[in-house]
């Protein structure tokens, strides 16, 4: 693939231009950018310091429009989504009609005093929890995310545990979500799954379901590292040169539409971050959200897509081409 290639040029030889959905299974919804971390690589550039929050105005479209339509699962997200004042409120709206609710968790959110009794929360709703975690190595993970975090995280999952999280019996379903420390792409996620289990079993006797692995995108915090430490030019032709048509075929966007705090919409979190909304002839809010024309768009695309395509493929769902065994080294 030539490393001056854009995104829809590679989609082209595949067929794929312009992208469109296959269907609209998943409602993404970022309530808000507050978080009590504040992460290296994090692409929503969330934080303590952040004020965008979700109301409960746009809280309640979002509902109305799952109400409405069959959309089936709703995948939670921020920042740390649990500090939005309406979160345990929309998990409980969600979950009464129906829909698979997953909430995506930094795990030292259920150390803090006023979250300490979430996990029983999410056992009682049935949420689906999708944790980051970078290493089972503290060293790893507290480089990524800072000092202390590892241990906390421990605690937190072995909590989780307790409850039934990650025994593969009780429904409760406990995922686990890597992103690489530094400039390269997640190792196979299959053979990264079975080290994981292994190693957190035999340190700290922890049980999770399954790991995301996740590529680490070209845009905010992790951008502003890139071009700092001299690697942003050799992460692109990375991230260009293993293209893969496979990974192009299953991209997140084609199945889920992205809301923002705000309640304008996205093809992906991603494209939320960087501002660019649904295509000019779609509702570009929740509270115009039009089932049919949104499953008809024309995605919007750019050159930071290719990391969402690159080895193994990569999405909120991890990898989206599983059965691809090549690794990454280092740059």
């Amino acid at each position: 693939m030539p490393i001056g290639m854009d995104f829809h040029e590679a989609l082209s030889t595949e067929g794929l231009w312009p992208l469109r959905p296959t269907s609209l299974d998943v409602m993404q919804i970022n309530v808000g950018k507050l978080c009590n971390q504040t992460c290296r690589h994090c692409h929503v550039d969330a934080g303590p310091d952040r004020t965008e929050i979700m109301s409960r105005e746009t809280a309640e479209q979002c509902v109305e429009v799952l109400r409405q339509h069959a959309i089936l699962s709703v995948d939670i997200t921020g920042g740390a989504p649990e500090l939005n004042p309406s979160f345990r409120w929309l998990v409980e709206q969600c979950a009464l009609l129906g829909r698979h609710v997953t909430n995506r968790c930094n795990l030292t959110i259920l150390e803090t005093g006023p979250h300490r009794d979430l996990p029983e929360f999410f056992a009682k709703q049935g949420v689906e929890l999708v944790c980051s975690l970078p290493h089972y190595k503290a060293a790893c993970t507290d480089t990524q995310r800072g000092d202390g975090v590892f241990e906390k995280s421990i605690r937190a999952l072995r909590r989780l545990n307790q409850l039934g999280y990650g025994d593969g019996r009780s429904g409760l379903r406990l995922v686990l979500v890597t992103n690489p420390v530094g400039a390269v792409l997640p190792a196979a996620q299959l053979g990264l799954e079975a080290e994981w289990k292994r190693e957190l079993g035999r340190l700290y006797g922890i049980s999770f379901d399954a790991l995301y692995t996740i590529t680490n995108m070209p845009i905010s915090r992790y951008l502003d590292w890139l071009l700092e430490s001299g690697n942003l030019e050799g992460y692109m032709r990375r991230l260009v040169e293993s293209f893969n048509p496979h990974a192009a075929h299953r991209v997140m966007c084609r199945n889920t539409i992205s809301v923002g705090w705000d309640g304008r919409l996205y093809d992906c979190d991603f494209n939320q971050m960087l501002d660019i909304p649904v295509s000019n002839d779609s509702p570009r809010h929740i509270r115009d959200f039009d089932l049919s024309t949104l499953g008809t768009r024309a995605i919007q695309t750019n050159r930071h897509c290719f990391g969402c395509t690159a080895g193994t493929g990569s999405s909120c769902t991890g990898a989206t081409d599983a059965s691809e065994s090549r690794t990454c080294s280092t740059l």
